[in-house]
């Protein structure tokens, strides 16, 4: 910001006015009215431009202003320590009317707030000890050159205390007016039969061949005009507008670079809004996992129950396997023993060849139905092979 202020050329005292007078003033000049420090300097150095503003303002005739006295002067030309110092006017009107005048040329979002908080400041004059009816009424009125509201544009918009029902007045003794100095266009036949749209034009204006042409409307304005062109042609007048010009010109980069930082937050904002949604569609599909997790795990319990049952029955026919094996150990001794006794027995051999034979087929339908048995138990051990598969699978 340093640097850019070090760069700002200063065209009011680069080129010195040569002109003597504002009819030989041309071309564009150093500072307007919406500066506050030249609008200050010129309302203060002519008490008369003052008085016809306030006419035109409150819709007076001139013979009904006593005095009008601004009670918080400055010294013009002279630095202003501070540049957020306010160059508002303070005015007391005939003694008993107290007006803020004001020139805002930077939306700052604040007006009406801040104009509120001013008019109650304005109001709230009273000293210890006096009576509430000593309170001198308050008016408040600020020149902005931007539109307050813009659903309900106003050239000269006038606030009071009213009942919101059937709009009886309250009180007059506040009393909250603005001039939109962007919408002169939408001045009424009211604002132009009081002068009030060539005043915001003089303020708005940006040439001396404007200033002369306004001039011409009435008194008041000449004389307002005339008092531009000498607050234009003091040196350390134009110095002091022009700090306040740099002020604002700081003020609008500051916004700017706010306004580019709040539109990155938004955007970040909206990256985070946009990743949120993604997220809460991950954790949806998470909950949706889980359950499906949770139903696999019930099936696999269902399962485990299943091969446990399975387990239980090939336990069972285990043991019948091995009882068969017991019956079958149990038969393959009794055939030693019939062997045996065959063996003791071949002397009879001969007469028993026929029982032999007999007993012989008897034999051979054993060894078939021990052959079944073998197949069994090998079909029975095959299955025990692939349960315990699954069942390593299953731990796998």
């Amino acid at each position: 910001m340093t640097q850019n202020k070090s760069k700002r050329k200063d065209t009011s005292t680069a080129i010195p006015m040569t002109a003597s007078s504002l009819q030989e003033a041309h071309g564009t000049i150093p500072y307007g009215m919406t500066n506050d420090y030249m609008f200050r300097a010129v309302l203060q150095a002519n008490n008369k431009v003052l008085r016809g503003l306030v006419c035109s303002l409150l819709h007076l005739p001139e013979s009904a202003i006593k005095s009008v006295q601004i009670t918080n002067p400055i010294i013009l030309g002279e630095a202003v320590q501070s540049k957020e110092f306010r160059l508002d006017i303070n005015i007391v009107l005939n003694d008993h009317t107290l007006i803020n005048l004001e020139m805002q040329v930077a939306n700052k979002l604040n007006w009406q707030k801040r104009s509120v908080i001013y008019l109650c400041r304005s109001f709230d004059s009273l000293s210890h000890g006096q009576d509430y009816m000593d309170a001198k009424s308050a008016i408040h009125i600020g020149f902005l050159d931007y539109t307050l509201f813009d659903d309900c544009p106003e050239f000269y918009a006038a606030y009071k205390l009213m009942n919101i029902r059937n709009h009886h007045i309250y009180s007059d003794s506040i009393a909250l007016n603005v001039v939109d100095l962007s919408r002169i266009d939408l001045a009424t036949e009211e604002d132009k039969q009081y002068n009030i749209h060539h005043w915001a034009a003089l303020f708005k204006a940006t040439t001396w061949e404007e200033i002369r042409m306004l001039a011409s409307k009435d008194e008041y304005l000449d004389e307002a005009s005339n008092t531009i062109f000498q607050m234009s042609s003091d040196e350390q007048i134009r110095k002091q507008c022009r700090d306040r010009e740099e002020y604002y010109q700081d003020m609008r980069n500051y916004e700017r670079v706010l306004s580019e930082r709040d539109l990155t937050i938004a955007t970040y904002e909206k990256r985070i809004e946009d990743c949120d949604s993604i997220i809460s569609g991950y954790e949806k599909e998470l909950v949706n996992r889980d359950s499906a997790i949770s139903n696999y795990e019930k099936e696999l319990e269902n399962r485990d129950s299943a091969i446990s049952n399975y387990e239980k029955e090939l336990e069972n026919r285990d043991s019948a396997i091995s009882n068969y094996e017991k019956e079958l150990e149990n038969r393959d001794s009794a055939i030693s023993n019939y062997e045996k006794e065959l063996e003791n027995r071949d002397s009879a051999i001969s007469s028993y060849e026929k029982e032999l034979q007999n007993r012989d087929s008897a034999i051979s339908n054993y060894e078939k139905e021990l052959e079944n048995r073998d197949s069994a138990i090998s079909s029975y051990e095959k299955e025990l092979e692939k349960l315990r598969e699954e069942i390593e699978s299953l731990k796998r």
